[in-house]
């Protein structure tokens, strides 16, 4: 069976989340990346190839040449699978693309930039029977399955309330108008799609909140927001939300608050307890109980469940979180493409990727029209 080949579209030199995409697919030494076309810049993709020494002659100029050169290669010399890592508008032409040609597709959210293209990808994963996963990273923290499997199990009862919250501050200035490559993209419709701060972070709030309680967000009432005079996207974000069963909750997301930096915070609240998690305290979760007392259960301590326990990758008290759990998700999508035993929802899905961009497709109708939306 051995290393899973993978080819990567996008993750160039200079860009931030390419990166953080190849530490996690070698993590676990579950794949081999040997071919790319790692930025619209030849020159670029021939660089980046050099100093991941990716053979030149399977350094592309183009996705669409990656993809139909790959497919010519004999079946054990092309790649199995492919990680799409560019800016969102160029999310599902190599999704759709790769697929056909028989690959598997991982890839960074949010999914794509329209819900007609969502609709288009999960068309195409549904045609061609690939594994897609999508790279919502956070629920592969051991934490946030342990919460998962909490708030589902029943310990809490039933869900009344949830607040997610996704708070950073490094988009408070004007650095997209001084050639800030991340911010640049992020503030551009042309490569963003049709929102900033919403889709950026904002759906990994939504994610994460319907991946814990197992409830669907059913309609909501959005209030998007640009403070930076000149921005053409939203950087601050207040949505109300109603839930399956009756629950309701709060998502805010926002990329204007000083001295925040990767404030993701979810908690939620059952008839007879509650949850809360906290992003930049990954090991840490606590529950409080229907007496009222509170537990702090930890990563690697004999206090987790099996599922999270699995997911944990040193021993207690050794802080662990994004990398890892972009890593899990990598594993998770190896573990799929060799027919392994695996976790219940072990990675996200092109089913997870529509919601998001159904949930941002919401919010903007919702915005606009000053009123209630659903979902």
């Amino acid at each position: 069976m051995g290393r899973i080949r993978i080819g990567m579209v996008g993750g160039g030199q200079g860009a931030f989340i390419g990166a953080v995409h190849r530490i996690a697919l070698r993590m676990d030494d579950r794949f081999d990346l040997v071919a790319g076309c790692f930025s619209r810049d030849p020159e670029n993709t021939k660089k980046t190839a050099e100093e991941l020494s990716v053979d030149p002659s399977r350094a592309y100029a183009t996705w669409e040449e990656m993809a139909e050169r790959e497919a010519a290669l004999p079946e054990d010399e092309r790649i199995e699978a492919v990680s799409i890592v560019t800016p969102n508008h160029v999310h599902a032409g190599p999704a759709i693309g790769f697929m056909e040609k028989g690959f598997d597709v991982i890839c960074d959210k949010p999914l794509c930039t329209t819900a007609e293209e969502a609709e288009s990808i999960a068309a195409a994963v549904e045609r061609t029977g690939r594994v897609f996963a999508l790279t919502h990273n956070y629920t592969g923290y051991p934490m946030i399955r342990e919460a998962r499997d909490i708030v589902r199990g029943g310990r809490i009862g039933t869900v009344r309330k949830v607040y997610a919250e996704y708070l950073q501050g490094w988009l408070s200035t004007d650095l997209e108008s001084g050639g800030h490559k991340q911010a640049a993209w992020r503030t551009d419709p042309a490569q963003s799609g049709p929102v900033g701060a919403l889709g950026d972070i904002g759906t990994h709030a939504f994610n994460l909140l319907e991946h814990v309680t197992g409830l669907n967000v059913t309609s909501l009432f959005a209030v998007l927001h640009t403070f930076i005079e000149g921005r053409r996207l939203d950087d601050d974000d207040m949505v109300l939300l109603k839930l399956d069963g009756g629950a309701s909750g709060t998502l805010c997301s926002s990329q204007v608050c000083y001295g925040r930096e990767n404030g993701l915070m979810l908690r939620v609240f059952g008839t007879t307890g509650a949850i809360a998690w906290r992003q930049e305290h990954p090991n840490d979760l606590e529950l409080t109980n229907e007496d009222g007392s509170v537990t702090t259960i930890r990563t690697a301590t004999g206090v987790h469940g099996d599922a999270s326990g699995s997911l944990a990758r040193t021993p207690a008290g050794h802080p662990e979180g994004y990398l890892e759990g972009f890593a899990n998700i990598y594993t998770a999508f190896a573990r799929r493409l060799r027919g392994e035993d695996d976790l219940e929802d072990a990675h996200p899905t092109v089913h997870d990727g529509v919601r998001g961009v159904r949930f941002i497709s919401a919010c903007l109708e919702s915005n606009a029209a000053g009123g209630w939306v659903d979902v």
